[in-house]
């Protein structure tokens, strides 16, 4: 039996990995966060609360990104950029900015959907951290989006729209309702949450960029302003880099509460929880007087059991748990179901078997934000000269330790790195024999994201190769991966099989 929680407080970051953006909202005794899901597949996460505090995965509202085929290959930084999360006339919504595409929208009766496909809400370059309010005091219904310069030459600047009641449409052209330009100090204004609170508009959103920046407030008494602003959280004297980017949320004791991020390098942007409180000016007071807490008082919420989104995996009937997502949208047949617990991944032929960071059928999860130890048992069932498969730590700069079927038609165990800047892979270590094509395989992964490798194919783990420092994407964390693949040929080319994965605490020895 599972026991609830009896400890007094919290201690942040209360997601430890890569929930980037995150949005949250409450509905009943239930609270619910998306978060950015760039290109990988399926999308837009959604996780599950009753505490604020522990949290569990469970399910994605977008199964594939569209249009289909740009998503192919994969996009690491494109995509599902900000979403927002909300509820209303009885339905769970999420708006998302494709900073190529535009501003889309999904929705559905249940936080497990099933959801709508992705429909475009206003299309063009740029347009990104769309949140929509629907206004329960006039009928009104507004957007508010922010922009990404890379693609329209704009930002640090917020759009508003008047907004179709039915979320299908915008009703205008929109009009620039806060210039950050015009804010001395102030830059890359993004990432805006709009409320109504207290006979107010206001609109939560950070600035100052996502390494070294800040959360701001915005309030109006008419949804196009004018607005004034306001730093409600900054680092100060906590180790908190760039403290900014989430939802609040009220609890039905009354409670208020604020999500946000931190970036974190190749662990990407782990989730923090602030107290929020409302001052007498009126205005949101976050953290300890606008600084981060490291650790708070206990949401006043029933107390929950222990809980965490899923890490380990022993792939019953040969299916991945939902913590798994493609690096690209999925193909039929790059995985087999079985009756057995393991996953089957197809070694799939491609003239990019050399860069895995090129690969669309790369099953990824996120890297966790602590030290930690990470293990899958592998076997090579491919025939195929030049098939290999492996367990990946995947960003900028790659490295991967796994098997491969030679020439001679022995099997090796074989372990390579890519750098940043490289295109090609090369060795990390000498290739040795896997008697009988098996092997255990291990990544330790210790502070600042260093991560040693070993491996044991059948006498012990040995260690391999240097310390390779995981390195983010652009936008997104370091990644764990699956893969397989073969050379570019005729025929299929067999599979490999993955069993008992499993994230556990730092090994010693």
């Amino acid at each position: 039996m599972t026991v609830a929680r009896t400890e007094p407080t919290y201690r942040n970051p209360v997601l430890n990995a890569d929930w980037s953006d995150p949005d949250v909202i409450r509905v009943g005794d239930d609270f619910y966060l998306t978060a950015s899901s760039f290109g990988r597949a399926p999308g837009l996460p959604l996780l599950h609360s009753r505490d604020l505090v522990n949290w569990t995965l469970v399910g994605h509202a977008l199964q594939r990104l569209e249009p289909e085929a740009e998503f192919a290959v994969p996009r690491h930084d494109c995509g599902v950029w900000a979403p927002s999360l909300r509820h209303h006339d009885d339905r769970f919504w999420i708006f998302w900015g494709d900073p190529d595409q535009g501003i889309f929208q999904v929705n559905a009766p249940e936080i497990r959907g099933p959801w709508t496909r992705p429909l475009l809400v206003k299309a063009g370059k740029g347009l990104i951290d769309p949140c929509p309010l629907w206004d329960d005091e006039t009928g009104e219904a507004y957007l508010v989006h922010a922009w990404a310069k890379s693609r329209s030459g704009v930002k640090n600047r917020l759009t508003g729209h008047r907004m179709h009641p039915h979320g299908t449409e915008l009703l205008d052209e929109g009009e620039v309702i806060v210039d950050g330009d015009r804010l001395p100090g102030w830059f890359t204004l993004e990432g805006p949450k709009l409320y109504r609170h207290d006979g107010w508009f206001w609109i939560l959103a950070p600035a100052g960029g996502v390494e070294t920046g800040w959360q701001g407030a915005f309030r109006s008494r008419g949804f196009f302003g004018p607005y004034e602003e306001k730093v409600v959280l900054e680092q100060k004297d906590t180790d908190v880099n760039g403290p900014h980017q989430g939802g609040w949320v009220r609890t039905p004791s009354g409670e208020d509460w604020f999500l946000h991020f931190q970036q974190r390098g190749a662990y990407g942007r782990v989730v923090h929880l602030q107290p929020m409180r409302w001052g007498a000016d009126g205005w949101p007071v976050l953290g300890d007087d606008g600084a981060p807490v490291a650790v708070h008082r206990r949401p006043d919420l029933p107390p929950q059991p222990p809980a965490a989104p899923a890490t380990d995996d022993d792939f019953p009937g040969g299916r991945h748990g939902r913590q798994w997502t493609w690096t690209a949208n999925p193909k039929e047949g790059w995985t087999t179901q079985h009756s057995a617990d393991g996953l089957r991944l197809t070694c799939v032929r491609s003239a990019g078997a050399h860069d895995l960071r090129t690969l669309p059928h790369v099953l990824t999860q996120r890297l966790p934000g602590t030290p930690c130890t990470v293990e899958v048992e592998l076997r090579l069932d491919s025939e195929e000269p030049g098939a290999r498969a492996g367990l990946a730590v995947l960003g900028d700069a790659c490295r991967w330790i796994g098997l491969q079927r030679g020439a001679d038609g022995a099997v090796h165990l074989v372990h390579r790195f890519t750098e940043a800047s490289a295109e090609e892979e090369r060795d990390a270590d000498h290739a040795r024999p896997a008697p009988g094509g098996r092997a255990r395989l291990r990544v330790d992964i210790g502070a600042g994201a260093r991560c040693r490798f070993s491996y044991d194919t059948g006498d012990g783990f040995r260690p391999s190769g240097q310390v390779f420092a995981a390195t983010p994407w652009r936008w997104v964390g370091a990644l764990l991966g699956l893969v397989a693949v073969a050379p570019t040929g005729q025929g299929h080319a067999g599979a490999a099989t993955f069993t008992r994965f499993r994230i556990g605490p730092p090994a010693h020895g």
